[in-house]
């Protein structure tokens, strides 16, 4: 497999969807990460990240929800807005919240437009399967590209009991695999396998001639995915498949904590934080 470096990545023109449909052919995997504001967005665009997600996430680790239901469209417009604004190469990829597309593909249609429109999105992410497809294939016929979701899907949290590892069994197996194979049918450029067996993501991956993204899922996928907040240790506890790469939130505290002892014992400002 070919190794690609950071420098080299970042110099990089526009990430676009033929670009990632090559690194697919090429096997040359790929970097998706959530952001959710402008400084995170540029600092993750110059890093060399391909792709950023604004994903419905925010309403756990921004909003301070315990699932992604409360999130509204007009959260994610807002969000993508401020993402797009520090970026020059990646990607940005918008979620569709829950209740933007569940009621019927012309109200899909509406709310990835506005995605596009008002946030520039270039693409636009949903969850489901077989079930989802002629939304996907009305959203794609609006020429808006459209990022699959399959495996354990948030915002079906209450129908799979929880955050629950999905693709287990033989029947398991068979839905995740078909409801893939029907995101990519329908004209998804890109499917996220998110909480499956590493094998099955294998299997998938293999089967499929669009980009597989995964999370929790092996790998063998073609690129991978990880929300910001877990990358950077910003959260208390993360998911098993999570590797944390550094630990802002420690760092974060320990700056908050000096800062409170230094203007307690008048040690900020000191004399070269004043006018004269």
């Amino acid at each position: 497999m070919s190794t690609v470096t950071t420098a080299s990545a970042s110099r990089e023109h526009r990430i676009t969807l033929r670009s990632l449909a090559n690194r697919k052919r090429k096997a040359i995997p790929f970097s998706v990460l959530t952001a959710y504001d402008f400084t995170f967005a540029r600092i993750f665009d110059e890093a060399g990240i391909d792709v950023l997600l604004v994903g419905d996430s925010l309403g756990n680790v921004v909003q301070g929800h315990d699932t992604t239901l409360p999130v509204t469209l007009d959260d994610v417009v807002y969000h993508t807005r401020l993402v797009v604004r520090g970026v020059r190469r990646a990607m940005v990829v918008a979620d569709m919240p829950f209740g933007s597309y569940q009621v019927g593909p012309e109200d899909a249609v509406r709310s990835a437009i506005r995605l596009v429109k008002e946030g520039g999105a270039q693409a636009v992410k949903l969850e489901g399967g077989a079930i989802v497809a002629d939304t996907i294939r009305r959203i794609v016929a609006a020429q808006i590209p459209v990022m699959g979701h399959v495996g354990l899907t948030p915002q079906s949290i209450h129908p799979m009991g929880g955050y629950r590892v999905q693709g287990r069994g033989e029947e398991g197996r068979a839905q995740v695999r078909e409801d893939a194979l029907a995101v990519e049918a329908a004209g998804a450029f890109a499917v996220v396998l998110e909480g499956i067996p590493q094998d099955l993501g294998r299997e998938i991956t293999e089967r499929l001639a669009i980009p597989t993204i995964g999370i929790g899922a092996g790998v063998h996928c073609d690129a991978q995915v990880l929300v910001m907040h877990d990358l950077l240790g910003l959260n208390d506890t993360t998911p098993t498949f999570v590797k944390q790469y550094a630990s802002l939130g420690a760092e974060a505290s320990k700056a908050a904590r000096a800062y409170v002892d230094e203007v307690v014992n008048r040690k900020f400002p000191a004399e070269a934080h004043v006018y004269r």
